[in-house]
């Protein structure tokens, strides 16, 4: 997790770690962990809105998480391209800095929200709702989130969102789920990018790839892809087809579903579940008031 290098405060959570903030005291000598359980509990209440708020809204969130460069953007501009036509496509960015991926994505007729995390290196519950009062849902099938570029902590914050997508490119490395498990473990989907670079990169082997994902007992489906205009995006296009009817069923019976969540993560919720937090995937589905 994060509590060591001090990135669970973020633009969206700060408020309540400074001054009179609902986390700003604590009992003497259990001020780090305390702090660190009251935001993740704080942020996992924002992020049960957010669903609550997509659910109402018959829209299917996805989190699409990387390390820097892997691809997200392309990915998401060329999906647009594929299914724009058909489907209401509304994308939330998260950076450090800058506006550029924002502007990517509007440049495709998409409305985009850029989240500045400053030095905050993933996104949090409460960022995505502040986006959210920026963007129209009303015709909206799927949002995509595209969390900050890092290949750790965005894996433990619960958005709100209904899936993890996790991208790895080739460049980076067929061994990147051995060296990142907790990233890895907490995707619903690997999809490997930038696949027409093979042939440039034959020490880069996706059956390698899928080998140390399966090391890790996910059964997350691994699907290859290239945003080239010669690539084939067919698996993930059909994934997120599946996806959103399988949303739909859902809603149809009154129920959501929550992504991976990253197990250390869930440790350090463990002051949580007595209160009945659970971490189930498929959760009763609430109606509540909205909070978007």
């Amino acid at each position: 997790m994060c509590d060591t290098c001090g990135c669970n405060i973020t633009p969206g959570n700060e408020h309540l770690v400074r001054g009179e903030g609902k986390h700003a005291k604590t009992e003497d000598g259990r001020a780090a962990v305390t702090v660190l359980k009251g935001l993740l509990s704080e942020n996992d209440h924002q992020a049960a809105h957010n669903r609550e708020h997509f659910d109402r809204r018959g829209v299917l969130a996805l989190n699409l998480m990387s390390s820097p460069g892997a691809g997200k953007t392309s990915l998401l501009e060329a999906t647009i391209e594929a299914i724009g036509q058909h489907l209401g496509i509304a994308v939330i960015e998260g950076d450090l800095e800058t506006e550029n991926d924002a502007e990517r994505i509007r440049a495709k007729g998409v409305q985009a929200v850029q989240i500045a995390t400053g030095s905050a290196c993933h996104l949090d519950a409460h960022l995505v709702h502040d986006a959210l009062h920026r963007l129209d849902l009303s015709n909206v099938d799927i949002l995509f989130i595209e969390n900050v570029g890092n290949l750790v902590c965005p894996a433990s914050f619960d958005l709100g969102q209904h899936r993890n997508v996790t991208l790895l490119s080739v460049p980076e490395g067929d061994d990147k789920p051995a060296k990142y498990p907790v990233m890895f473990r907490a995707a619903d989907l690997v999809l490997c990018t930038k696949t027409d670079l093979l042939p440039h990169m034959p020490e880069f082997q996706p059956e390698q790839a899928e080998r140390y994902l399966r090391d890790l007992a996910s059964t997350a489906p691994f699907e290859a892809v290239s945003t080239r205009a010669s690539g084939d995006l067919s698996a993930w296009i059909q994934w997120l087809q599946d996806e959103l009817h399988a949303q739909r069923a859902r809603l149809e019976l009154g129920r959501t579903i929550r992504p991976n969540v990253q197990k250390d993560g869930e440790r350090l919720h463990a002051s949580q579940d007595a209160s009945g937090h659970h971490h189930h995937h498929e959760a009763g589905h609430h109606q509540a008031r909205s909070h978007g």
